[in-house]
Protein backbone atom coordinates (compact mmCIF):
# COMPACT_ATOMS: atom_id res chain seq x y z
CA UNK A 1 0.00 0.00 0.00
CA UNK A 2 0.89 3.16 -1.03
CA UNK A 3 2.11 5.82 1.95
CA UNK A 4 0.61 9.00 3.09
CA UNK A 5 3.40 10.56 1.71
CA UNK A 6 3.54 9.10 -1.68
CA UNK A 7 -0.32 9.78 -2.58
CA UNK A 8 0.15 13.44 -1.72
CA UNK A 9 2.94 13.28 -4.16
CA UNK A 10 0.81 11.49 -6.58
CA UNK A 11 -2.07 14.40 -6.25
CA UNK A 12 -0.01 17.08 -6.68
CA UNK A 13 1.52 15.94 -9.98
CA UNK A 14 -2.34 15.50 -10.71
CA UNK A 15 -3.06 19.08 -10.21
CA UNK A 16 0.42 20.37 -11.77
CA UNK A 17 -0.57 18.48 -15.14
CA UNK A 18 -4.03 19.49 -15.06
CA UNK A 19 -2.97 23.21 -14.72
CA UNK A 20 -0.60 22.58 -17.53
CA UNK A 21 -2.84 21.35 -19.99
CA UNK A 22 -5.46 23.87 -19.37
CA UNK A 23 -3.42 26.76 -19.09
CA UNK A 24 -4.22 29.96 -21.43
CA UNK A 25 -2.17 30.19 -24.79
CA UNK A 26 -2.64 33.47 -25.33
CA UNK A 27 -2.94 36.75 -23.88
CA UNK A 28 -6.42 37.63 -24.57
CA UNK A 29 -8.91 37.26 -21.60
CA UNK A 30 -12.12 36.16 -21.79
CA UNK A 31 -14.73 35.24 -18.82
CA UNK A 32 -14.06 31.74 -19.46
CA UNK A 33 -10.38 32.70 -19.27
CA UNK A 34 -10.57 34.46 -16.07
CA UNK A 35 -12.34 31.84 -14.18
CA UNK A 36 -9.69 29.01 -15.61
CA UNK A 37 -6.91 31.56 -14.28
CA UNK A 38 -8.08 32.02 -10.92
CA UNK A 39 -8.65 27.82 -10.80
CA UNK A 40 -4.54 27.68 -11.76
CA UNK A 41 -4.35 30.12 -9.01
CA UNK A 42 -6.63 27.78 -6.32
CA UNK A 43 -4.42 25.02 -7.69
CA UNK A 44 -0.85 26.04 -7.11
CA UNK A 45 -2.16 27.10 -4.07
CA UNK A 46 -3.14 23.28 -3.15
CA UNK A 47 0.05 22.29 -4.26
CA UNK A 48 2.47 24.38 -1.64
CA UNK A 49 -0.04 23.24 0.76
CA UNK A 50 0.57 19.65 -0.38
CA UNK A 51 4.65 20.45 -0.55
CA UNK A 52 4.12 21.06 2.91
CA UNK A 53 2.28 18.25 4.10
CA UNK A 54 4.99 15.81 2.57
CA UNK A 55 7.96 18.22 3.99
CA UNK A 56 6.12 17.08 7.33
CA UNK A 57 5.47 13.72 6.40
CA UNK A 58 9.28 13.03 6.03
CA UNK A 59 10.59 15.00 9.12
CA UNK A 60 7.67 12.89 11.17
CA UNK A 61 9.27 9.53 9.58
CA UNK A 62 13.05 10.45 10.17
CA UNK A 63 12.40 11.42 14.20
CA UNK A 64 10.22 7.94 14.14
CA UNK A 65 13.57 6.13 13.09
CA UNK A 66 15.87 8.26 15.51
CA UNK A 67 12.99 6.92 18.73
CA UNK A 68 13.04 3.32 16.86
CA UNK A 69 17.20 3.51 17.00
CA UNK A 70 17.21 4.63 20.04
CA UNK A 71 15.34 1.50 21.58
CA UNK A 72 16.42 -0.65 19.32
CA UNK A 73 19.18 -3.68 20.50
CA UNK A 74 22.21 -3.92 18.49
CA UNK A 75 20.97 -5.98 15.85
CA UNK A 76 19.46 -3.94 12.24
CA UNK A 77 17.37 -0.69 12.29
CA UNK A 78 15.44 0.78 9.21
CA UNK A 79 17.58 3.85 7.80
CA UNK A 80 15.23 6.47 6.71
CA UNK A 81 16.93 9.43 4.89
CA UNK A 82 15.92 12.91 5.42
CA UNK A 83 15.14 14.29 1.06
CA UNK A 84 14.72 10.73 -0.01
CA UNK A 85 11.15 9.35 -1.07
CA UNK A 86 9.41 8.97 1.50
CA UNK A 87 9.29 4.93 2.56
CA UNK A 88 13.03 4.84 1.02
CA UNK A 89 15.03 2.24 3.28
CA UNK A 90 17.73 0.38 4.28
CA UNK A 91 18.63 -2.84 6.44
CA UNK A 92 21.30 -0.90 8.44
CA UNK A 93 23.92 -2.14 11.21
CA UNK A 94 23.22 -0.31 14.33
CA UNK A 95 24.79 0.80 17.95
CA UNK A 96 22.97 1.03 20.87
CA UNK A 97 22.56 4.76 21.89
CA UNK A 98 20.92 6.56 25.23
CA UNK A 99 17.38 7.72 24.28
CA UNK A 100 16.65 10.29 22.07
CA UNK A 101 20.07 10.10 20.82
CA UNK A 102 20.78 8.85 17.53
CA UNK A 103 23.21 5.76 16.88
CA UNK A 104 26.47 5.75 16.52
CA UNK A 105 26.62 4.20 13.53
CA UNK A 106 23.85 4.27 11.07
CA UNK A 107 23.75 3.80 7.11
CA UNK A 108 21.67 5.33 4.93
CA UNK A 109 20.24 4.47 1.04
CA UNK A 110 21.99 7.93 0.01
CA UNK A 111 24.87 9.07 1.36
CA UNK A 112 25.37 12.76 -0.27
CA UNK A 113 28.75 13.15 1.12
CA UNK A 114 30.72 10.19 -0.53
CA UNK A 115 31.38 9.19 -4.22
CA UNK A 116 30.55 5.58 -5.32
CA UNK A 117 32.56 4.30 -8.24
CA UNK A 118 33.32 1.05 -9.66
CA UNK A 119 35.27 -0.63 -12.52
CA UNK A 120 37.56 -3.68 -14.02
CA UNK A 121 37.77 -4.97 -17.13
CA UNK A 122 37.20 -8.53 -19.16
CA UNK A 123 39.62 -9.81 -20.71
CA UNK A 124 40.29 -13.56 -22.87
CA UNK A 125 43.20 -15.50 -22.34
CA UNK A 126 44.44 -17.74 -24.99
CA UNK A 127 47.93 -19.68 -24.56
CA UNK A 128 49.16 -22.56 -26.80
CA UNK A 129 52.38 -23.64 -24.78
CA UNK A 130 54.91 -26.12 -25.42
CA UNK A 131 57.26 -27.85 -22.19
CA UNK A 132 60.42 -30.05 -23.08
CA UNK A 133 60.15 -32.40 -20.16
CA UNK A 134 56.82 -33.78 -19.12
CA UNK A 135 53.32 -32.68 -18.54
CA UNK A 136 51.89 -29.49 -16.47
CA UNK A 137 48.55 -30.52 -15.09
CA UNK A 138 45.27 -29.34 -15.93
CA UNK A 139 43.94 -26.38 -14.58
CA UNK A 140 46.72 -25.52 -12.12
CA UNK A 141 48.20 -22.19 -12.73
CA UNK A 142 51.10 -23.34 -14.94
CA UNK A 143 48.86 -23.78 -17.61
CA UNK A 144 46.82 -20.33 -17.34
CA UNK A 145 49.67 -17.86 -16.78
CA UNK A 146 53.81 -18.16 -16.21
CA UNK A 147 54.23 -20.29 -12.92
CA UNK A 148 57.92 -20.99 -12.72
CA UNK A 149 57.98 -23.66 -10.23
CA UNK A 150 55.69 -25.39 -12.86
CA UNK A 151 57.85 -25.88 -15.52
CA UNK A 152 58.90 -29.88 -15.65
CA UNK A 153 62.19 -31.29 -15.29
CA UNK A 154 63.03 -34.41 -15.97
CA UNK A 155 59.24 -35.35 -15.95
CA UNK A 156 58.79 -37.53 -19.39
CA UNK A 157 58.59 -36.41 -23.00
CA UNK A 158 57.68 -32.96 -23.89
CA UNK A 159 54.21 -31.72 -24.48
CA UNK A 160 51.99 -29.11 -25.93
CA UNK A 161 48.58 -27.73 -24.63
CA UNK A 162 46.37 -25.27 -25.90
CA UNK A 163 43.84 -23.56 -23.14
CA UNK A 164 41.36 -20.46 -23.23
CA UNK A 165 40.23 -18.60 -19.92
CA UNK A 166 38.42 -15.45 -18.80
CA UNK A 167 39.17 -15.99 -15.45
CA UNK A 168 41.08 -13.05 -14.60
CA UNK A 169 38.50 -11.17 -15.52
CA UNK A 170 38.29 -8.15 -12.74
CA UNK A 171 35.50 -6.16 -10.77
CA UNK A 172 36.44 -3.28 -8.06
CA UNK A 173 34.34 -1.29 -6.38
CA UNK A 174 34.89 1.48 -4.48
CA UNK A 175 33.45 4.74 -2.10
CA UNK A 176 35.40 7.74 -1.33
CA UNK A 177 34.60 10.33 1.21
CA UNK A 178 36.01 14.03 2.16
CA UNK A 179 34.32 15.67 5.65
CA UNK A 180 33.52 18.83 6.67
CA UNK A 181 37.10 18.95 8.49
CA UNK A 182 39.02 17.79 5.55
CA UNK A 183 39.53 14.04 6.29
CA UNK A 184 39.56 11.74 3.37
CA UNK A 185 38.45 8.15 3.75
CA UNK A 186 38.42 5.52 0.77
CA UNK A 187 37.01 1.86 1.11
CA UNK A 188 37.93 -0.57 -2.08
CA UNK A 189 36.92 -4.31 -2.89
CA UNK A 190 37.71 -6.00 -5.74
CA UNK A 191 37.98 -9.11 -6.90
CA UNK A 192 38.99 -11.65 -10.00
CA UNK A 193 37.56 -15.47 -10.97
CA UNK A 194 40.90 -16.92 -10.43
CA UNK A 195 41.91 -19.00 -7.59
CA UNK A 196 38.21 -20.38 -5.93
CA UNK A 197 37.61 -22.67 -8.61
CA UNK A 198 40.82 -24.03 -10.21
CA UNK A 199 40.45 -27.10 -8.04
CA UNK A 200 37.14 -27.93 -9.95
CA UNK A 201 38.57 -29.49 -12.90
CA UNK A 202 35.99 -30.73 -13.91
CA UNK A 203 33.91 -27.43 -14.56
CA UNK A 204 35.48 -27.41 -18.11
CA UNK A 205 32.90 -29.95 -19.33
CA UNK A 206 29.99 -27.69 -20.06
CA UNK A 207 30.20 -24.82 -17.77
CA UNK A 208 33.67 -23.16 -16.59
CA UNK A 209 32.26 -21.52 -13.39
CA UNK A 210 34.65 -19.93 -11.59
CA UNK A 211 34.02 -18.54 -7.69
CA UNK A 212 34.74 -14.65 -7.37
CA UNK A 213 38.41 -14.28 -5.70
CA UNK A 214 39.19 -11.75 -2.89
CA UNK A 215 42.39 -9.50 -4.33
CA UNK A 216 41.68 -6.24 -2.66
CA UNK A 217 39.54 -5.39 0.53
CA UNK A 218 40.81 -2.31 2.20
CA UNK A 219 39.58 1.29 3.65
CA UNK A 220 42.29 4.28 3.92
CA UNK A 221 41.73 7.05 6.87
CA UNK A 222 44.09 10.12 5.52
CA UNK A 223 47.16 8.87 6.54
CA UNK A 224 46.22 5.15 7.66
CA UNK A 225 45.30 1.74 5.87
CA UNK A 226 44.06 -1.13 7.37
CA UNK A 227 42.81 -4.27 5.02
CA UNK A 228 43.98 -6.65 2.67
CA UNK A 229 46.31 -4.77 -0.66
CA UNK A 230 49.47 -5.19 -2.39
CA UNK A 231 52.53 -5.48 0.15
CA UNK A 232 54.05 -2.26 0.91
CA UNK A 233 57.34 -3.49 -0.45
CA UNK A 234 55.95 -4.01 -3.81
CA UNK A 235 56.30 -1.20 -6.36
CA UNK A 236 54.09 -1.67 -9.22
CA UNK A 237 55.18 1.30 -11.08
CA UNK A 238 58.06 -0.56 -12.08
CA UNK A 239 56.35 -3.82 -13.74
CA UNK A 240 56.22 -4.22 -17.38
CA UNK A 241 53.21 -4.43 -19.27
CA UNK A 242 53.04 -8.04 -20.27
CA UNK A 243 49.82 -10.14 -22.52
CA UNK A 244 50.38 -13.04 -19.00
CA UNK A 245 48.62 -12.29 -15.74
CA UNK A 246 52.29 -11.18 -14.71
CA UNK A 247 54.67 -12.27 -17.07
CA UNK A 248 58.14 -11.19 -15.36
CA UNK A 249 57.35 -13.67 -12.75
CA UNK A 250 60.92 -14.83 -11.64
CA UNK A 251 62.60 -11.41 -10.66
CA UNK A 252 59.00 -10.05 -9.26
CA UNK A 253 58.09 -9.00 -5.63
CA UNK A 254 54.21 -10.10 -5.30
CA UNK A 255 52.78 -10.04 -2.21
CA UNK A 256 49.19 -8.86 -1.78
CA UNK A 257 47.81 -9.68 1.98
CA UNK A 258 46.12 -8.18 5.13
CA UNK A 259 48.37 -5.32 7.01
CA UNK A 260 48.28 -1.72 8.45
CA UNK A 261 50.33 0.84 6.89
CA UNK A 262 51.04 4.26 7.67
CA UNK A 263 52.03 6.72 4.75
CA UNK A 264 54.08 10.53 5.24
CA UNK A 265 55.44 12.17 2.17
CA UNK A 266 57.99 10.09 0.69
CA UNK A 267 57.80 7.30 2.97
CA UNK A 268 55.31 4.09 3.95
CA UNK A 269 55.55 1.72 6.70
CA UNK A 270 53.64 -1.40 7.38
CA UNK A 271 52.65 -4.27 8.99
CA UNK A 272 52.06 -7.53 7.66
CA UNK A 273 50.33 -10.91 7.65
CA UNK A 274 53.26 -13.25 8.75
CA UNK A 275 53.79 -16.76 7.56
CA UNK A 276 56.67 -19.10 6.97
CA UNK A 277 57.09 -21.68 4.32
CA UNK A 278 60.11 -23.72 5.26
CA UNK A 279 61.47 -26.79 3.38
CA UNK A 280 62.21 -29.78 5.73
CA UNK A 281 64.55 -32.63 3.84
CA UNK A 282 63.00 -31.95 0.48
CA UNK A 283 61.92 -29.87 -2.10
CA UNK A 284 58.36 -29.40 -0.65
CA UNK A 285 57.77 -26.08 0.81
CA UNK A 286 56.13 -26.54 4.55
CA UNK A 287 53.65 -23.89 5.58
CA UNK A 288 54.05 -23.66 9.44
CA UNK A 289 51.59 -21.34 10.94
CA UNK A 290 53.80 -20.69 14.44
CA UNK A 291 54.68 -16.58 13.52
CA UNK A 292 53.72 -14.25 16.59
CA UNK A 293 54.88 -11.10 15.13
CA UNK A 294 54.24 -9.32 11.87
CA UNK A 295 56.48 -9.09 8.73
CA UNK A 296 57.81 -5.57 8.98
CA UNK A 297 58.64 -2.76 6.00
CA UNK A 298 59.75 0.42 4.83
CA UNK A 299 59.58 1.83 1.92
CA UNK A 300 60.69 5.25 0.46
CA UNK A 301 59.86 6.89 -3.03
CA UNK A 302 60.70 9.65 -5.15
CA UNK A 303 59.94 10.53 -8.85
CA UNK A 304 59.86 13.26 -11.46
CA UNK A 305 60.17 13.80 -15.20
CA UNK A 306 62.88 11.27 -15.35
CA UNK A 307 60.92 8.21 -14.31
CA UNK A 308 60.79 6.92 -10.16
CA UNK A 309 63.33 5.20 -7.96
CA UNK A 310 61.66 3.45 -4.66
CA UNK A 311 64.16 1.52 -2.00
CA UNK A 312 62.12 -1.33 0.10
CA UNK A 313 63.13 -2.81 3.33
CA UNK A 314 61.56 -6.18 4.81
CA UNK A 315 62.30 -7.39 8.52
CA UNK A 316 60.57 -10.70 9.34
CA UNK A 317 60.51 -14.03 12.00
CA UNK A 318 60.34 -17.02 10.77
CA UNK A 319 59.41 -19.76 12.77
CA UNK A 320 58.41 -23.21 13.35
CA UNK A 321 57.55 -25.47 16.08
CA UNK A 322 61.05 -25.86 17.22
CA UNK A 323 62.91 -23.41 16.17
CA UNK A 324 63.06 -19.90 14.97
CA UNK A 325 65.20 -16.86 12.82
CA UNK A 326 64.93 -13.86 11.31
CA UNK A 327 64.70 -12.87 7.66
CA UNK A 328 65.43 -9.44 6.18
CA UNK A 329 65.64 -8.27 2.70
CA UNK A 330 65.60 -5.48 0.61
CA UNK A 331 64.55 -4.46 -2.71
CA UNK A 332 65.33 -1.60 -5.29
CA UNK A 333 62.91 -0.69 -8.27
CA UNK A 334 61.88 1.81 -10.60
CA UNK A 335 61.70 3.11 -14.23
CA UNK A 336 63.74 5.47 -16.51
CA UNK A 337 62.04 7.55 -19.44
CA UNK A 338 64.35 7.13 -22.36
CA UNK A 339 62.75 10.02 -24.52
CA UNK A 340 59.12 10.15 -25.76
CA UNK A 341 58.30 6.71 -26.89
CA UNK A 342 60.81 4.39 -24.47
CA UNK A 343 60.44 3.12 -21.13
CA UNK A 344 63.15 1.27 -18.64
CA UNK A 345 61.45 -0.80 -15.53
CA UNK A 346 63.42 -2.53 -13.27
CA UNK A 347 63.45 -4.29 -9.85
CA UNK A 348 66.46 -6.46 -8.53
CA UNK A 349 65.57 -7.58 -4.36
CA UNK A 350 67.45 -9.95 -2.38
CA UNK A 351 68.16 -11.29 0.98
CA UNK A 352 68.06 -14.03 3.73
CA UNK A 353 64.52 -14.60 4.30
CA UNK A 354 62.73 -13.31 1.27
CA UNK A 355 61.22 -16.23 0.25
CA UNK A 356 57.47 -16.19 -0.65
CA UNK A 357 57.64 -12.42 -1.76
CA UNK A 358 59.10 -13.72 -4.73
CA UNK A 359 57.77 -15.18 -7.81
CA UNK A 360 54.94 -16.52 -6.29
CA UNK A 361 56.52 -18.21 -3.36
CA UNK A 362 59.41 -19.48 -5.56
CA UNK A 363 61.42 -20.21 -3.03
CA UNK A 364 60.93 -21.06 0.97
CA UNK A 365 61.75 -18.64 3.57
CA UNK A 366 63.82 -20.95 5.51
CA UNK A 367 65.35 -24.16 5.32
CA UNK A 368 66.18 -27.19 8.31
CA UNK A 369 69.75 -27.62 7.39
CA UNK A 370 71.71 -30.79 8.31
CA UNK A 371 72.45 -29.69 11.64
CA UNK A 372 68.26 -29.73 12.22
CA UNK A 373 68.55 -25.85 12.57
CA UNK A 374 66.00 -23.23 10.72
CA UNK A 375 68.08 -21.22 8.50
CA UNK A 376 67.16 -18.49 6.52
CA UNK A 377 66.97 -18.82 2.73
CA UNK A 378 69.48 -17.05 0.38
CA UNK A 379 68.05 -15.73 -2.95
CA UNK A 380 68.71 -12.96 -5.75
CA UNK A 381 66.19 -12.19 -7.88
CA UNK A 382 65.29 -9.10 -10.49
CA UNK A 383 64.21 -8.11 -13.55
CA UNK A 384 64.20 -5.56 -16.52
CA UNK A 385 61.85 -4.75 -19.15
CA UNK A 386 62.19 -2.22 -22.00
CA UNK A 387 59.11 -1.05 -23.94
CA UNK A 388 58.53 0.93 -26.69
CA UNK A 389 55.41 3.08 -28.47
CA UNK A 390 55.23 2.63 -31.90
CA UNK A 391 52.87 4.74 -32.34
CA UNK A 392 49.59 5.96 -30.23
CA UNK A 393 48.01 2.67 -30.81
CA UNK A 394 50.48 -0.09 -31.28
CA UNK A 395 53.69 -0.72 -28.07
CA UNK A 396 55.64 -3.45 -27.09
CA UNK A 397 57.76 -4.72 -24.77
CA UNK A 398 60.91 -6.77 -24.47
CA UNK A 399 61.93 -7.94 -20.73
CA UNK A 400 63.96 -10.27 -18.92
CA UNK A 401 63.59 -11.96 -15.34
CA UNK A 402 65.22 -14.37 -13.49
CA UNK A 403 65.84 -16.15 -9.62
CA UNK A 404 68.93 -17.61 -8.00
CA UNK A 405 68.25 -19.64 -4.75
CA UNK A 406 71.52 -20.22 -2.71
CA UNK A 407 70.12 -24.37 -2.03
CA UNK A 408 71.74 -26.60 0.61
CA UNK A 409 71.14 -29.76 -1.53
CA UNK A 410 72.42 -31.92 1.32
CA UNK A 411 69.36 -30.37 3.77
CA UNK A 412 66.63 -30.21 0.56
CA UNK A 413 67.81 -33.18 -1.45
CA UNK A 414 69.03 -32.42 -5.30
CA UNK A 415 65.83 -31.47 -6.90
CA UNK A 416 65.15 -28.42 -4.90
CA UNK A 417 64.28 -25.42 -7.54
CA UNK A 418 67.85 -23.41 -7.91
CA UNK A 419 67.68 -21.05 -10.82
CA UNK A 420 64.51 -19.85 -12.93
CA UNK A 421 64.79 -17.37 -16.02
CA UNK A 422 62.72 -16.25 -18.53
CA UNK A 423 62.63 -13.97 -21.72
CA UNK A 424 59.22 -12.29 -22.94
CA UNK A 425 58.73 -10.12 -26.19
CA UNK A 426 55.10 -9.07 -26.53
CA UNK A 427 53.39 -6.60 -29.23
CA UNK A 428 49.79 -4.66 -27.79
CA UNK A 429 47.62 -2.93 -30.11
CA UNK A 430 44.75 -0.73 -29.07
CA UNK A 431 41.60 0.10 -31.86
CA UNK A 432 39.67 2.20 -29.34
CA UNK A 433 40.26 3.34 -26.20
CA UNK A 434 40.54 0.86 -23.53
CA UNK A 435 40.57 -2.29 -25.91
CA UNK A 436 43.99 -4.21 -25.93
CA UNK A 437 44.47 -6.57 -28.37
CA UNK A 438 47.72 -8.36 -27.73
CA UNK A 439 50.31 -11.47 -28.93
CA UNK A 440 52.86 -12.60 -26.62
CA UNK A 441 56.59 -14.71 -27.60
CA UNK A 442 58.00 -16.12 -24.28
CA UNK A 443 60.70 -18.67 -22.70
CA UNK A 444 61.25 -20.03 -19.39
CA UNK A 445 63.78 -22.55 -17.96
CA UNK A 446 63.70 -23.89 -14.33
CA UNK A 447 66.58 -25.72 -12.94
CA UNK A 448 67.26 -27.82 -9.91
CA UNK A 449 70.40 -28.31 -7.36
CA UNK A 450 71.33 -31.26 -9.48
CA UNK A 451 71.81 -29.25 -12.93
CA UNK A 452 69.16 -30.76 -14.73
CA UNK A 453 66.74 -28.04 -16.33
CA UNK A 454 63.52 -28.11 -18.16
CA UNK A 455 62.31 -25.79 -20.65
CA UNK A 456 59.03 -23.75 -21.16
CA UNK A 457 57.65 -21.74 -24.62
CA UNK A 458 54.50 -20.12 -25.40
CA UNK A 459 52.65 -17.89 -27.48
CA UNK A 460 50.27 -16.18 -25.32
CA UNK A 461 47.44 -14.08 -26.97
CA UNK A 462 44.76 -11.55 -25.39
CA UNK A 463 41.55 -9.22 -25.87
CA UNK A 464 40.48 -6.89 -22.80
CA UNK A 465 38.31 -4.59 -22.22
CA UNK A 466 38.41 -2.46 -19.30
CA UNK A 467 35.74 -0.45 -18.12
Amino acid sequence: MASPAAALRRAALACAITAALYAPATSAQTPKESEQDARIQQLESELLALKAIVQAQQAQLAGAWVERASDATPATAVAVTPGSPAGASAAAPTASAPAGKPPIQATSIVNSDSRFSFGGFIKLDALSTWTSDGPIPDGTPGRMFYFPTATPVNQGPGESYTDFHAQFSRLWFGVDRVTDAGDTFKAYVEMDFFGGGNSNVGNEKFSNGYPPTLRHAYVQWNKWLAGQTWSNAVDLGSLPESVDFVGIVDGTLFARQAQIRYTTGNWSFSLENPQTWYQAGSPAHVQSGQNNVPDVTARWQTKGDWGHFSVAGIARQLRTQTDRTTGAALSLAGSFELGDRDTLQYTLSGGPGLGRYIGFGLAPDAYIDTDGALEAQDLVAGFAGWRHDWNDRLRSTLAYSAAHIDTDSAAVGPLATKKTQSWRYNLIYSPFPRLDVGAELSWGERTLSNGESGELRRLHTTVKYTF
